[in-house]
C-alpha cells in the first residue's frame, strides 16, 4: 500500500477507480458477438487438463438460463492454472465469469476468465465493480475492501464554505461514493470520460489544493530573506555589457533588467527564465551573475552534463576573466588535488563564480557566500537537488537568489499550475543573423540519400551531426548503435573525420572529441543525446536524427536547435522507422509544421500530459492525478480565483485543504 502512498484513510478515498466493470447484468450468449465483454452465468459440463499444443485447463460450460441450464456452450481456457481450478470447476459447478468472447477452433471461448461460484438464483451487483490502479503485488480484491474501510473512516466533512464553492457541484462525501460505487443505472459514457457532476467536484478540490500550496509556498518565500544584490555605478555589470562582442536583443535586455530587480530586493528571487533554442540565455545569466559579484556575493551555475556545463563554463571565463573574473569548474569527473583547490577557492569566496554539473552541490562543496544560483535545463534536476541548492547559505539565515533556466518553453496552463509559484521571465525573440531551418521527414528506407546529401555537405565544408538513440545493441529496440553508424560513416565518408560520441566515455574523451568537432577539423559527428543541449558550433548545418520516433517532442526540438546557429541554411531530417505509433505521427507532423519553440511546447504538453512534460518537480509523482489541463481550464481559473480568497479569508479551511489533498508532497513543492 504505501508504493501507492495510500498511507491515510484519505488516501484511500481519494485512491479513485480507472475504469469500471458492469457485473449488474447477465449477457445471453446467444445476442453476443465476439470481442464483447461479457458476464455469463452458466453449469460447468467438463473440465479436463489438455497437454498439447501446451498444458492447458480447458473448462466447457453450459449457458444457466434461470435455474436450468440451456444449450449454448462456452469453453474456457486456463494457460496459467493451479490444482485448485480443478476442485473449483467440478463438474455441476454454478459459475459466473467475465471476459473478452473470441471465435476459438472448438467453438466460442474466454481465455483466463474473470469467475467465481454462485447458488442458483444468487442476486446481481446492484452498482458498477471499480478498478483500482494497483501494483502486482495487491490483489483488486484486497484493495476494494481497503479502500471501502478507507471510505468509511475518513472524514470528509465539507472544508471549503459554501460562498466559495462554484454552484452546480455536489458534496465531497456524495461525489466521492458515487464515484466508488456507481449505481447500475449511471452514464458510464460521463464516469469514464470523467464528465460527470462528482468529477467535476474531485477535480476542483485537486486545483484547489494545488493552487493553494503553490500560492502558500510562494507567500513563504516571500518571507524568508535573501542578500540584496545591487551593482555598482560603472561596475562588473556595465564592463560586461562594454566588452560583449555583440548587442543584446531587445528581449535579452528585458529580462535582465526584470532579474536585477529581483535580485536588489530582500526577498529570494525564484524566477524561471525561459526561451527557445538559441535565444541566449547563458549571456542573460552572466549579466544577473556580475550583479551578484558586484555586490561582493558569489554565484554557482549548476547544468546537468559536463558538456554543456563545459560550454558556459569557456563562454563565461571568454567574457568575465578579462574583467578579473575567477570562475572555478567542479564536475564528478574532476578528483584529486584539482578537486581540493577548487574547494578551497570556493570556500575561501576567491572563486566568485563557480560551474559545473550536480558536483557543485556535493557535502563538501562550502560557499563562503553564495547570493545567486543559477540552474539551467532545470527540468533535468531533481527536487531534491534543488533543496540541496538553496541549503548551501541556509547557515546564514539566508536564501541565495535562484534564477533557473528552460529551453523548453512552459504552455499558459502550466505556468498557471505547476509554476504558479514562479515569476517567468521570456526571451521571445532570437539573436539576428539565425537563419531558418528546414525539417525534412523521411523513412529509414531513404537513409542512403541522406548520406549521400550529408557527403555533398561536407564536401561544402559545412559540419553534420548524426544523432543515434542507442549505444549498443537491445534485443527489444531494433536500433542502429553508434557504434555501427560511426563504422558505416566513415566507410562511405573516405578522408572525412567522423567523431563518435556517448554517455559511456571518459570525460577527457568527450572534451577531445567536441574540442574537434567545435574546432573544425572534424566534419561528422555521431552522437547520442549527449549533445542535446547547449553545445553550440555555428559551422553545423545539417542534423540528422536516426529512429526519429524514439525521441520526445522537446527533445526533437532541442537536437533541431543544434543547427541553424550560424548564417548558413540549415536543414534537419528525421528518419523513421515504421509503422508509427498516433503519438510518433503526431511528433514528426509537429516538427515538420513549426520552429517555434512554444508551440512545440503547446503541442507537447497535449500529447505527453503534464506528468511526462513536467519531468522532476513533481519528484515523481503527478501533482494532478484526476484534472486536465487541456480540458478543465474553466475548473482552473476558478480555482486560481478563489484561492487567494481561502487563503486570506479562512485560513484554517486552505490548510486543511492542503493536508487532504498533498499530505507529505509540500516540501517538493517549494523546491
Amino acid at each position: 500500500m504505501d508504493k501507492l502512498g495510500l498511507e491515510r484513510d484519505i488516501d484511500l478515498a481519494l485512491h479513485l477507480p480507472l475504469r469500471y466493470e458492469d457485473e449488474t447484468r447477465l449477457t445471453p450468449l446467444a445476442a453476443a458477438r465476439e470481442g464483447d465483454l461479457l458476464h455469463v452465468e452458466g453449469v460447468v459440463r467438463e473440465a479436463r487438463i489438455e497437454l498439447r499444443p501446451r498444458r492447458q485447463f480447458i473448462v466447457k460450460l453450459v449457458e444457466a438460463l434461470g435455474d436450468a441450464p440451456g444449450r449454448i456452450e462456452l469453453i474456457l481456457r486456463f494457460v496459467n492454472f493451479y490444482p485448485s481450478h480443478q476442485k473449483t470447476f467440478a463438474p455441476g459447478t454454478r459459475l459466473r465469469v467475465r471476459g473478452e468472447l473470441r471465435g476459438g477452433f472448438f467453438g466460442r471461448e474466454i481465455v483466463h476468465p474473470v469467475f467465481k461460484t454462485v447458488e442458483p438464483g444468487a442476486p446481481l451487483a446492484r452498482e458498477l465493480t471499480p478498478v483500482y490502479p494497483t501494483s502486482a503485488q495487491l490483489p483488486q480484491a484486497y484493495l476494494r475492501k481497503a479502500v471501502a474501510a478507507g471510505l468509511s473512516r475518513a472524514r470528509l466533512d465539507e472544508i471549503l464554505p459554501p460562498d466559495l464553492l462554484p454552484a452546480g457541484l455536489p458534496p465531497l462525501r456524495e461525489s466521492l461514493y458515487l464515484l466508488h460505487h456507481p449505481p447500475a443505472d449511471i452514464s458510464l459514457h460521463a464516469i469514464q470520460e470523467r464528465e460527470h457532476p462528482a468529477w467535476q467536484r474531485i477535480k476542483f478540490e485537486e486545483l484547489l489544493a494545488q493552487q493553494l500550496s503553490q500560492l502558500q509556498a510562494q507567500r513563504e518565500r516571500a518571507k524568508l530573506r535573501a542578500p540584496m544584490l545591487r551593482g555598482s555605478a560603472g561596475g562588473l555589470h556595465e564592463k560586461l555589457l562594454a566588452a560583449l562582442p555583440f548587442q543584446l536583443t531587445g528581449a535579452q535586455r528585458r529580462v535582465a533588467e526584470e532579474i536585477a530587480t529581483d535580485l536588489g530586493r530582500p526577498q529570494p528571487m525564484n524566477r524561471l527564465l525561459q526561451g527557445d533554442v538559441g535565444s541566449g540565455k547563458t549571456v542573460v545569466a552572466a549579466l544577473a551573475a556580475a550583479v551578484a559579484m558586484d555586490a561582493g556575493w558569489q554565484c554557482a551555475l549548476m547544468a546537468p552534463t559536463e558538456i554543456l556545463a563545459e560550454q558556459h563554463f569557456r563562454k563565461l571565463i571568454h567574457w568575465l576573466a578579462p574583467l578579473g573574473i575567477e570562475v572555478a569548474w567542479l564536475t564528478g569527473s574532476r578528483k584529486g588535488k584539482g578537486r581540493a583547490a577548487m574547494l578551497e577557492k570556493v570556500a575561501s569566496g576567491a572563486a566568485q563564480l563557480v560551474v559545473g554539473t550536480h558536483a557543485v552541490i556535493q557535502d563538501d562543496v562550502h560557499f563562503a557566500r553564495l547570493g545567486l544560483a543559477v540552474i539551467d535545463e532545470q527540468h533535468r534536476f531533481g527536487v531534491a537537488q534543488r533543496l540541496d541548492l538553496r541549503r548551501k547559505l541556509a547557515l546564514q539565515s539566508l536564501e541565495p537568489h535562484l534564477l533557473m533556466m528552460s529551453a523548453t518553453p512552459i504552455p499558459r496552463t502550466l505556468a498557471m499550475t505547476y509554476f504558479a509559484d514562479l515569476d517567468v521571465s521570456t526571451i521571445d525573440e532570437l539573436p539576428p543573423g539565425r537563419t531558418p531551418i528546414v525539417t525534412r521527414v523521411f523513412a529509414a528506407d531513404r537513409r542512403e540519400q541522406v548520406i549521400a546529401r550529408v557527403r555533398d555537405e561536407v564536401a561544402k565544408g559545412s559540419q553534420v551531426y548524426w544523432v543515434v538513440p542507442l549505444i549498443e545493441e537491445s534485443e527489444a529496440l531494433d536500433l542502429q548503435n553508434a557504434t555501427e553508424t560511426h563504422q558505416q560513416l566513415g566507410a562511405v565518408l573516405p578522408g572525412t573525420q567522423v567523431g563518435l560520441l556517448h554517455g559511456r566515455m571518459p570525460p577527457a574523451e568527450k572534451a577531445s572529441v567536441m574540442a574537434l568537432f567545435s574546432g573544425g577539423q572534424m566534419s561528422v559527428l555521431v552522437a547520442t543525446t549527449v549533445i542535446e543541449v547547449g553545445v553550440d558550433v555555428p559551422n553545423a548545418s545539417v542534423m540528422v536524427i536516426e529512429h526519429a520516433e524514439r525521441f520526445g517532442l522537446a527533445q526533437l526540438h532541442q537536437l533541431r536547435g543544434r543547427v541553424g546557429r550560424g548564417s548558413v541554411a540549415s536543414v534537419c531530417v528525421l528518419l523513421y522507422t515504421g509503422p508509427l505509433s498516433q503519438t510518433g505521427r503526431d511528433r514528426l507532423k509537429a516538427m515538420a509544421e513549426t520552429t517555434d519553440g512554444f508551440e512545440i511546447a503547446r503541442r507537447d504538453l497535449e500529447i505527453r500530459g503534464p506528468g511526462e512534460f513536467m519531468g522532476a518537480r513533481q519528484s515523481g509523482d503527478a501533482l494532478l492525478r484526476f484534472a486536465d489541463l487541456a480540458q478543465d481550464g474553466e475548473l482552473l481559473q476558478c480555482a486560481r480565483e478563489i484561492a487567494p480568497r481561502l487563503l486570506d479569508r479562512h485560513p484554517a479551511a486552505a490548510q486543511a485543504q492542503i493536508r487532504r489533498w498533498l499530505g507529505g508532497k509540500l516540501e517538493y513543492l517549494k523546491a
